[in-house]
């Protein structure tokens, strides 16, 4: 690590400790491949964890990538980490591994079997290539829609980023075939009345009991929807890093990392009992590098 002050995102060593070993390894397997190959290359000096420190402040900002500060390695360096990490599964893979960590603290077993899902448009900026775009005609909003499932902790199972104009039916599809892949215990996953019987009829394909959760027709106004109000939360966690606040990523699938991103942020804070600071609780002022 670098001796500078820290950024509110930045990892704390208890958090680090969760996610070092997995990058570590990670960058063991590639020298150990360029080796056997008898391919000769420069050997990595950039700090891991400010790499992951920087990306995450990008991720908790929602600054470009060109304005990260000086202090970090450079953007260009930062950015291919991410979207080699992205195109390798590494986020995909940390997730797992957290949120098997953190239900296994919630006295769960670590293999879920059952979930919820939903969906969220958003609008993109204007560098997002005009052909993963499209317009959702319920919300009236153009741009991409995201897909998630999660378990009943609110934990994310699976991720689908697309051009709004796709059906709630084609990404659930989409988000059962990632999910089951990833966790095959799931059995039983609620939706809202946006997914049709088209994707009941798919997750019984899979051994998926799909339930519509609706609101109750006599209730007026608000009301907390059972079962739905945990993904609806969810969203609500993810929303806090002010990347996903609209969509600036050229690639879907770097859309999905960010997401996912965004939930190994919240999942290692859950597991070391630390908090995500917002403007009504500011962090207090941190002169070390390690807090």
């Amino acid at each position: 690590m670098t001796d500078r002050r820290t950024y509110p995102s930045n990892l704390s060593d208890a958090r680090w400790n969760l996610i070092a070993p997995r990058l570590t390894a990670w960058r063991q397997a590639r020298t150990d491949a360029r080796t056997a190959l008898g391919i000769k290359g420069r050997t990595a000096t950039h700090d891991l964890r400010e790499i992951f420190n920087a990306i995450l402040y990008v991720n908790r900002t929602g600054i470009p990538w060109r304005y990260l500060p000086h202090d970090f390695p450079p953007h260009p360096t930062v950015y291919g980490y991410f979207t080699t990490w992205s195109k390798e599964g590494i986020f995909t893979d940390l997730n797992y591994d957290l949120t098997g960590l953190v239900r296994d603290h919630h006295g769960r077993p670590a293999a879920p079997t059952a979930s919820i899902m939903d969906t969220q448009s958003v609008k993109t900026s204007h560098n997002v290539p005009a052909d993963s775009q499209g317009i959702d005609a319920g919300k009236k909003i153009a741009g991409r829609k995201r897909g998630i499932i999660t378990d009943v902790l609110g934990l994310l199972l699976a991720v689908v980023v697309t051009a709004a104009s796709v059906s709630d039916n084609a990404i659930g599809r989409d988000l059962l075939d990632h999910a089951t892949r990833t966790h095959p215990t799931l059995t039983k996953t609620w939706v809202d009345a946006g997914f049709k019987t088209t994707l009941v009829e798919y997750g019984a394909t899979l051994g998926i009991d799909v339930e519509t959760v609706t609101k109750d027709p006599s209730s007026k106004g608000f009301s907390v929807i059972k079962r739905r109000w945990v993904v609806e939360r969810t969203i609500g966690w993810l929303m806090q890093h002010r990347r996903l606040a609209r969509d600036y990523e050229t690639l879907p699938d770097h859309s999905a990392s960010m997401i996912t991103l965004a939930m190994i942020d919240n999942l290692a804070k859950r597991l070391t009992h630390e908090t995500t600071h917002t403007w009504r609780n500011p962090p207090k002022e941190q002169n070390t590098q390690n807090t």
